[in-house]
């Protein structure tokens, strides 16, 4: 027959051994990046002042704008017309002129030489007026949307502006899409305000601005509170920070085995860290970037005593206890 200790710690023993089964074979990885992959690429600002600062040009067409268009001694072309959504415009004796994606004065100047080669005028002076303009707005998308009114000089803090205040899940790295600019414009508005006033360019006609949501910290495992802890712009996040927003850590973790996941490029890390040491202040508390993983595994009997598994331990306990006593094992 067996003595009672033996049978407790074997009844034990097997309770939690078939917990764990499953739960602590398997290692903590990740799927590998592939060899192109340019996954968390931090956005490089673009940093060309001729790009930035484009100063004067000249507006280019678009389908839905409103002309008025005039040549020099003669009457014939008073009235206004709007190109259509082919980008042509109907023009009286020379018929349709293909000018969307033009400028106002290679549109003047394909007038006059369509004039010109028709024999109706000699050396015409085509003088073209932008009088309602279909794009002159800018599109605000992403973490804030808006379609902005342009009217005269608009930088880009007045156009966000007029988009609303800007939501702490809003990047402060934003894009813009300029049309003729083959590369997107990476502006950084930063926390400081210098700064940001720097990054303040003359916005266009037609630009996109996109504004990306902020990055974000993943908590998983033996904590009260799993899922994403968004970044705060003007203020760094550590892991003792992270671990507060998410509740703490659970009665199960395996304080000693914490491990911080971090991916550049290419090139991942996994760096394994005593969150109890942290806490304690007997070890640096670590500053979490975008995209971090933070993960606490689980201790096997932690968790099936957590999980209600001390309920079943004693009820398997108490039945061995009687079958014991009868004389039944």
């Amino acid at each position: 027959m067996f003595g009672h200790k033996t049978l407790v710690g074997w009844a034990v023993a097997l309770m939690l051994g078939s917990t764990a089964t499953g739960r602590m074979q398997a290692q903590f990885s990740g799927p590998a990046l592939g060899v192109n992959a340019t996954a968390n690429q931090a956005p490089v600002p673009t940093t060309d002042n001729a790009i930035l600062m484009p100063g004067q040009r000249d507006p280019v067409l678009h389908a839905g704008d409103l002309l008025a268009i005039k040549i020099f001694g003669t009457l014939d072309f008073a009235a206004p017309v709007r190109v259509n959504v082919d980008g042509n415009i109907q023009m009286p004796l020379i018929g349709l002129v293909p000018i969307a994606g033009l400028t106002v004065a290679q549109a003047e100047n394909l007038i006059a030489d369509r004039l010109s080669k028709a024999g109706m005028y000699n050396n015409p002076q085509v003088s073209l007026q932008v009088t309602e303009a279909a794009t002159q707005f800018a599109t605000v998308a992403g973490e804030m949307h808006g379609v902005i009114p342009l009217s005269g000089d608009r930088r880009l803090l007045d156009v966000l502006a007029a988009a609303g205040p800007m939501p702490p899940t809003a990047s402060h790295v934003i894009t813009i899409l300029r049309e003729g600019q083959p590369e997107p414009i990476i502006v950084d508005l930063g926390t400081d305000p210098a700064k940001s006033a720097k990054a303040d360019i003359e916005i266009l006609p037609g630009d996109k601005i996109l504004l990306s949501r902020v990055g974000v910290v993943y908590v998983l495992g033996a904590f009260k509170l799993q899922g994403a802890i968004p970044l705060q712009q003007n203020s760094p996040l550590t892991l003792m920070q992270a671990t507060a927003l998410s509740g703490g850590t659970g009665f199960e973790g395996k304080y000693n085995d914490m491990r911080l996941v971090r991916t550049v490029g290419q090139t991942r890390t996994v760096v394994k860290l005593d969150i109890k040491k942290v806490l304690d202040g007997k070890a640096p508390d670590p500053v979490l970037q975008a995209d971090d993983i933070v993960f606490l595994p689980s201790n096997a009997w932690k968790a099936a005593i957590k999980g209600g598994g001390i309920n079943a331990v004693t009820s398997i306990v108490s039945l061995l206890l009687i079958a014991a006593s009868q004389g039944t094992i």
